[in-house]
């Protein structure tokens, strides 16, 4: 599995008018909480559907993309933070120590 990166607003309608699932995990680069949450997230990621597109957004570097994420898809702002979207809208939000692949994969089943 690897990550795409999200860097543009462009990238967020696409995930918007994307039917199916799509992952965005929003990441600050200087969190250790939020880098502990990355590696045990990509430890069980292979669990996923291999289809599905995972975004990964530095909100450090893309902090306006990060508040745009919040608006467009109704959720708080955190860090870090898991949003699984289905066909355009938020079905799950994690944040911190509550990010799950077991628990997103019970949503998609």
């Amino acid at each position: 599995m690897n990550w795409i990166s999200l860097e543009s607003a462009d990238q967020l309608n696409s995930i918007k008018q994307h039917q199916g699932y799509s992952l965005i995990f929003k990441h600050s680069t200087r969190c250790s909480i939020s880098m502990m949450a990355k590696r045990r997230f990509e430890l069980d990621w292979e669990d996923l559907p291999a289809d599905m597109p995972l975004y990964f957004l530095d909100l450090i570097t893309y902090r306006d993309l990060s508040r745009q994420v919040a608006e467009i898809f109704q959720v708080n702002h955190e860090s870090p933070q898991l949003l699984l979207i289905k066909d355009g809208e938020c079905i799950l939000d994690q944040s911190h120590g509550g990010i799950s692949i077991e628990e997103a994969l019970s949503v998609l089943a």
